[in-house]
């Protein structure tokens, strides 16, 4: 398996390609790069590799403008400090998302996952086979949002979120706990990062968890008035254009 490392910080790279070639004894470390403008060269003159560890924040930029200039064929394993960049990472070939300090236990579990595609795909045969299982990683929902409180920042678990409320531009969380926070997040980020089966933007203003609806109540104009088990700041109102789809996913049946 030849294996190329993306990692603009020296140190970090030859302890990566080591703990590659612990785990992976097969592994072929054919280079290790350190920039967006040295990889697409390379990879513009070099056979594909089987195998991308890639870090995302390099000295020239994101590792991301490589993945838009040079279509890749091959999986790719992301390691990074921040989570901040999940989305994006599973807009390109990612199968895994590994964030630093990295160590032997990380990587084992990435070359799992990788054994676990690839058996998946001789199984499935074809390039459509891969695409779509490529797909099927592609669904990082986040688990836990970050809040900054004065100093701090508080881990608030996604599911025990009643709701997001967009209150002119700066969004508020409320939880089952009657905790009240805000977050820079906007409402569109956190729709592409939030499970879509747990929570339903209502409006522009509210996106709403399935488990925390109490009763939905007929409006006139055959829009509907949900209401949730904690009290929102205003009635929370969905389209008459969007009632079949929410009654749908309501009841689980929209996915």
């Amino acid at each position: 398996m030849n294996v190329l490392v993306i990692e603009d910080e020296a140190i970090s790279a030859r302890e990566l390609s080591g703990i590659i070639s612990a785990v992976e004894p097969g592994a072929n470390i054919v280079a290790t790069l350190e920039s967006i403008e040295q990889t697409i060269a390379w990879l513009n003159h070099n056979p594909q590799p089987d195998l991308i560890f890639s870090d995302i924040q390099l000295a020239d930029g994101l590792s991301f403008e490589i993945y838009e200039k040079v279509k890749i064929n091959c999986p790719i394993i992301f390691c990074t400090a921040f989570d901040e960049y999940l989305m994006s990472a599973f807009d390109t070939n990612a199968i895994s998302y590994l964030l630093k300090p990295i160590n032997k236990a990380k990587v084992e579990k990435a070359f799992q996952k990788l054994s676990t595609l690839q058996q998946a795909f001789k199984a499935e045969g074809g390039t459509q086979g891969m695409e779509r299982l490529l797909s099927q990683v592609k669904q990082p929902y986040k688990q836990v949002l970050l809040v900054n409180q004065r100093e701090k920042i508080i881990p608030v678990q996604v599911k025990d979120i009643v709701y997001f409320w967009l209150e002119s531009t700066i969004v508020q969380v409320c939880t089952i706990q009657h905790q009240k926070y805000f977050i820079t997040h906007s409402m569109d980020e956190l729709e592409k990062t939030i499970d879509p089966q747990l929570f339903y933007r209502a409006n522009r203003q509210f996106l709403i968890n399935r488990h925390t609806v109490a009763n939905v109540e007929r409006f006139f104009s055959r829009k509907l008035a949900v209401k949730l088990v904690i009290e929102t700041p205003e009635t929370v109102m969905v389209s008459k254009t969007k009632a079949v789809d929410f009654l749908q996913w309501l009841e689980g049946g929209r996915y």
